[in-house]
């Protein structure tokens, strides 16, 4: 398991709250890639859930006096408050399959006792070229290189094993 690296305070208890009321969900995006060790900044943290009508999205929201805010016309939903605002709210992701068939692309990051899942970068690249917008362009080489690391440390340690 991975350790915390890019979370303040606040988003590191939402996190636990959503893992203590066993709430579905994975970290995707930049946020994810730059906790597998891609060299890359972004401004949210994109939180992908099994299903927004969980009720321990609510509880976790409340322990943090933060509050959900449906879709309102091209708005999608979101977090309000504090401890939530850099969290966005992801519904689907270009080019993958649904929150359930992806769980199987990811690895879990350690959040204290607790852990959660992180999409991998694999994942990450391929609903990058999908999405195909001018951002994506620009960091799909640079996660593309971090994946080729990734998979040479993988190698190393696996000879190293043996």
């Amino acid at each position: 398991m991975r350790k915390n690296l890019i979370f303040s305070d606040g988003e590191i208890e939402f996190l636990k709250y959503l893992v203590k009321n066993r709430v579905e969900f994975m970290v995707v995006g930049l946020s994810a890639a730059a906790l597998q060790g891609a060299p890359v900044v972004t401004q949210d943290i994109d939180l992908w859930f099994k299903d927004l009508k969980d009720p321990g999205i609510q509880k976790a929201l409340k322990k943090v006096d933060g509050v959900f805010v449906p879709s309102f016309e091209m708005n999608p939903p979101s977090f309000a408050g504090e401890s939530v605002k850099l969290f966005d709210i992801v519904t689907h992701m270009d080019g993958l399959d649904n929150f359930e068939k992806e769980k199987i692309n990811t690895e879990k990051i350690s959040l204290g006792k607790d852990s959660f899942r992180i999409l991998s970068i694999e994942r990450i690249i391929k609903s990058k070229e999908v999405a195909n917008r001018s951002k994506d362009k620009i960091v799909v080489p640079v996660l593309k290189d971090t994946l080729m690391v990734i998979k040479q440390k993988k190698k190393k340690i696996r000879r190293s094993i043996r």
